[in-house]
């Protein structure tokens, strides 16, 4: 279902609100959306529910905790078949290096991004999970040298 069908422009006040600043109180975020506390209250829960808001977590400075390294590596699979993807797919679900894995089109099969302490750790990476299967028959890498804006925030439009 599109946006514009499942979101009304109280939902889309709301949900600005909370993907700028998801630990504000149900009595602040009432107030800032322009409604009482109750109604608030019922919207972020039917909001969960529908799986609108898949979640609420702490966005983390990468760097404050020594992630200094980021990474997108272009992944080609040896046979881009169905097993291989979902294959590589649950590979990629257990490695904590990657932030977000895309399947894409083109000549390479998947984009990933990864977070690591340093170089070092990106090529211990590279070497020891992505390229130590047989399912991977190159990967192209680009190293980030500084990140110019980075949100979670998704671009909502009340209709």
């Amino acid at each position: 279902m599109s946006e514009k069908n499942l979101l009304d422009p109280s939902d889309i006040r709301v949900l600005r609100i909370l993907q700028r600043d998801a630990s504000l109180s149900i009595a602040d975020i009432a107030r800032e959306a322009g409604m009482s506390q109750t109604p608030c209250w019922r919207r972020i829960k039917k909001l969960k529910e529908s799986g609108v808001i898949r979640q609420i977590v702490a966005v983390v400075d990468r760097e404050a905790v020594g992630l200094g390294f980021v990474a997108y590596a272009f992944v080609k699979l040896t046979v881009p078949s169905r097993d291989n993807m979902e294959t590589f797919d649950k590979l990629v679900q257990r490695w904590q290096e990657v932030v977000i894995c895309e399947r894409i089109t083109g000549a390479v099969d998947y984009l990933i991004k990864v977070v690591a302490d340093d170089i070092k750790g990106y090529d211990d990476f590279l070497r020891l999970k992505l390229l130590d299967n047989t399912l991977v028959s190159d990967v192209q890498s680009r190293i980030v040298v500084h990140t110019v804006k980075h949100t979670v925030a998704l671009p909502l439009r009340e209709t």
